[in-house]
C-alpha cells in the first residue's frame, strides 16, 4: 500500500487523480530495468555506470552476491561483456519463500566502449560486490598541453 501524496494542484483537478492512478497502475508492471541494452543482455542483467575522464574509460558494475570466481570479463574489438552468475540462497526443507526481491541467476550485459580505449591496457577489480573496470584511452587520443613561447 502506497502512501497518500498531497498535491495542492490536483484538488480541482479529478483528471489529474486519473493521471496519476494510471501512473500508479503503470509503476506495478514496470520492473525497473535498463533501457541501454545490449543485444544479447538478458532480462535481468546488473546495472552498470560508464565514466570518461581525459586518461580513461571507468566502468562500474553493482554485483553484490556475486562470487569473482563467477564472472567473466571479455573485450573483442570495441565491446566489453560482462558474464557471470548470481547463485541464489538455498533453501532449507519446511522454509516457505515469504517474499524475494532479489534477483538470482545467470546474466550477461554487453558495453560498447569508444575508439579511444587501449584493451591491451586494463585493470578489474572487486570490491564489497562492485566491479570496477578501468580501461586506459590511448596515447595518441589522450588530450596534450602544448606550450606557446610568446616573443
Amino acid at each position: 500500500m502506497y502512501p497518500a501524496r498531497w498535491r495542492k494542484n490536483d484538488l480541482l483537478d479529478p483528471m489529474g487523480e486519473f493521471e496519476r492512478l494510471q501512473d500508479e497502475i503503470n509503476n506495478l508492471f514496470d520492473w525497473n530495468y535498463p533501457e541501454n541494452r545490449g543485444l544479447f543482455d538478458r532480462s535481468i542483467s546488473p546495472v552498470v555506470d560508464v565514466v570518461e575522464n581525459e586518461n580513461e574509460i571507468i566502468l562500474v558494475c553493482d554485483l553484490p552476491g556475486v562470487d569473482k570466481n563467477d564472472l567473466d570479463l571479455t573485450i573483442t574489438r570495441n565491446v566489453m561483456t560482462i558474464k557471470g552468475e548470481k547463485k541464489g540462497r538455498e533453501k532449507s526443507e519446511g522454509d516457505t519463500m515469504f517474499r524475494k526481491e532479489t534477483w538470482s541467476g545467470a546474466f550477461q550485459r554487453t558495453i560498447s566502449l569508444p575508439e579511444s580505449v587501449d584493451p591491451e591496457k586494463i585493470n578489474a577489480s572487486m570490491r564489497d560486490g562492485v566491479l570496477t573496470v578501468k580501461i586506459a584511452k590511448r596515447e595518441e587520443v589522450r588530450p596534450r598541453q602544448i606550450s606557446v613561447n610568446v616573443q
